[in-house]
């Protein structure tokens, strides 16, 4: 398998970056060479949103990325840092980032460079649904939940309750989201949020929920048959502990509690509404 090198700051992961990250990694493994913070604001004038540390995080835990490499110092934004002694087989930069001097750098190390368009990042294709076998020995999790703007905080909830069984994710459609959290809700489409859930590597499988209310994943822990429901604290409805009473499910309420060394993160803060 080749060795791909991505570089940048990849500050507030959105899905436009994962879905570079996912075109990259169909060329090999990828190792992303992330800017520290003071690279950062040397090369582009100001400070990340995210902290390197956070942002190390995030996109570690991406399946489309195979390693991270903080790059500090002196970073010429054309040129390509030092992997940890690993000599990348592939430069890939996206359409706005590329350049003739980052071609040249390549050319003179003897790395293949390529440009991912603009068009070939359109979409969020996520794998169908596949019922799970129930006679497995492996325990089922699932989490539900609105994920609109995707940060450090929903990745630290995917690890905990996937350390239970395979994690299985249903994403609140955007009608439900609307009726639960009123207007301007969601931010984002159900598409987009479905395809950032999936992204990450601890998820076994997300979908969209076809329910309604607080319980709009019935539908779907229907077919999945958990033996966990996870949820946060602020996620605890008395309609969800009830139901899982009634079906034999154990409930379980996690702590917000984020990475250690990490900020808490809230959608609601980031979004600012």
């Amino acid at each position: 398998m080749k060795t791909v090198a991505v570089t940048g700051n990849f500050d507030n992961l959105r899905s436009t970056h994962v879905r570079f990250l996912e075109e990259a990694a169909k060329c090999g493994n990828v190792h992303v060479a992330l800017w520290r913070d003071e690279t950062a604001h040397a090369i582009e004038g100001g400070l990340p949103k995210f902290p390197e540390r956070e942002r190390a995080y995030l996109l570690q835990s991406l399946r489309f990325v195979d390693q991270v490499t903080l790059v500090g110092g002196t970073v010429k934004p054309d040129a390509l840092p030092a992997l940890d002694s690993v000599k990348p087989d592939i430069w890939i930069v996206d359409e706005h980032s590329d350049s003739p001097g980052k071609h040249a750098c390549a050319e003179a190390q003897g790395i293949e460079y390529r440009v991912i368009a603009d068009e070939d990042l359109s979409g969020f294709s996520v794998p169908p649904f596949r019922p799970p076998a129930v006679t497995s020995p492996r325990k089922r999790v699932i989490v539900t939940g609105c994920y609109d703007w995707f940060h450090s905080g929903h990745v630290r909830f995917f690890e905990e309750a996937s350390a239970l069984g395979d994690l299985y994710v249903v994403v609140g459609h955007d009608a439900n989201i609307k009726l639960l959290k009123g207007g301007h809700h969601p931010l984002l489409s159900q598409a987009e949020r479905l395809y950032m859930v999936h992204a990450v590597r601890c998820v076994n499988q997300a979908m969209i929920s076809t329910g309604h209310g607080w319980l709009d994943a019935e539908p779907e822990i229907a077919i999945i048959k958990p033996h966990f429901y996870v949820v946060n604290e602020d996620g605890d409805k008395p309609e969800k502990r009830d139901f899982c009473g009634q079906h034999g499910i154990q409930y379980v309420v996690l702590k917000r509690i984020p990475k250690e060394g990490l900020p808490k993160r809230e959608s609601t803060e980031l979004r600012g509404f």
